[in-house]
């Protein structure tokens, strides 16, 4: 290899190396913000979405604004979202989220669908605070019922301690997410904070949230 040549290829791997933070650092201010519009919409159509009473109840929320289809991990479905749990002073800062594998999307026919969870219990807590867990094998997860209000709340859905829905062409439905695997996401809490930190001192409610959470948290603060 010709020493010009050489010094090109180092160059361009330079300028890559610092592209790369960049990138993803914009990566995870553009998903935060489809979280926080998928929020909304749960605000906006009550009669075709989580029941409001669920979502009063929920020791914590998950959304996934884009869960794809066809991804390289087991059971071909990967996506990356938020959580935020319940804390003295209203909701937590947001901890990033890594969803992989499972059954997301096949109920309605969507190769890429919008997924929301809602942590029922302090049991599905302590869950949500390890570092990795799978749902349906740890966890008890039920498929979440869809309207405006849960009267007749299934079995499934007064013992689980994470309901689950997505929503692929506009419809939401409860979906069973048995066997996802749900994990704390290192690079989007390091974008967010500007450190690594663990998704159980985030969302102790310990944590201040970074400027670019605040639609998400004013999204969630309707519940």
């Amino acid at each position: 290899m010709s020493l010009q040549r050489t010094t090109l290829l180092a160059i361009t791997m330079a300028l890559g190396a610092q592209l790369l933070p960049a990138s993803a650092f914009a990566d995870t201010a553009e998903r935060i913000t489809a979280a926080a519009a998928a929020v909304d919409e749960l605000a906006s159509t009550p009669d075709k979405s989580i029941p409001a009473d669920l979502l009063k109840k929920a020791e914590c929320i998950i959304v996934v604004p884009s869960m794809k289809s066809g991804a390289l991990v087991v059971g071909g479905k990967y996506g990356r979202g938020f959580a935020s749990c319940r804390a003295a002073g209203g909701w937590s800062a947001p901890a990033g989220m890594r969803v992989e594998g499972g059954s997301v999307g096949l109920q309605i026919g969507g190769t890429e669908t919008e997924l929301v969870m809602l942590v029922m219990n302090k049991a599905g807590v302590n869950r949500l605070l390890s570092t990795k867990f799978t749902l349906g094998g740890e966890a008890k997860v039920a498929a979440g019922p869809v309207g405006r209000s849960t009267t007749a709340q299934t079995d499934a859905a007064m013992t689980a301690e994470i309901l689950s829905w997505s929503k692929a062409k506009g419809v939401f439905a409860g979906v069973a997410l048995d066997g996802a695997t749900l994990r704390q996401d290192d690079d989007a809490n390091k974008d967010l904070y500007g450190k690594e930190m663990a998704n159980k001192e985030i969302l102790s409610g310990t944590v201040k949230a970074p400027a670019m959470a605040k639609p998400f948290l004013t999204s969630i603060a309707k519940f």
